[in-house]
């Protein structure tokens, strides 16, 4: 049962707040404790951070985005994912400008939930690998 509460969870997030922009779900669904254990490099890995990765960088970046769970496997209380967000670029990522063109992040993520709220995060992602895309694209 806890299993699938959590799956919904996640469900949640990815729409609301990833999708959406919703900064109250954002809030009711990310405990203040939050630890983003893999948080690029220099980065903050707390709660505001997470929100800012969505609000600052994709959401201004990508517009009509949306979000894709293609697979969500739950044991205790640790939710993995594999995701795609999908949009077009119509703003600023990574340091190039908006090309119009269509975009596709692939995503693999484990959350860890307590209470029901994320209290930490793994992931992987190809966004590197978009941008050199985009960066060729743009030339």
């Amino acid at each position: 049962m806890m299993s699938e509460q959590n799956k919904q969870i996640v469900r949640r997030f990815n729409q609301q707040v990833i999708a959406e922009g919703n900064r109250q779900a954002f809030d009711e669904l990310v405990a203040e404790q939050f630890i983003n254990h893999t948080a690029p490099p220099g980065m903050a890995s707390d709660k505001q951070s997470l929100w800012n990765t969505f609000d600052r960088v994709l959401r201004p970046a990508i517009s009509q985005l949306q979000v894709s769970l293609e697979l969500l496997v739950a044991e205790n209380d640790i939710v993995s994912a594999r995701k795609i967000i999908s949009g077009y670029h119509t703003g600023p990522l990574g340091g190039v400008m908006e090309t119009g063109l269509p975009i596709v992040i692939s995503v693999f993520d484990m959350v860890q939930i307590r209470d029901g709220r994320y209290i930490a995060h793994w992931g992987l992602n190809n966004l590197p690998e978009v941008i050199r895309q985009l960066q060729a694209a743009s030339h």
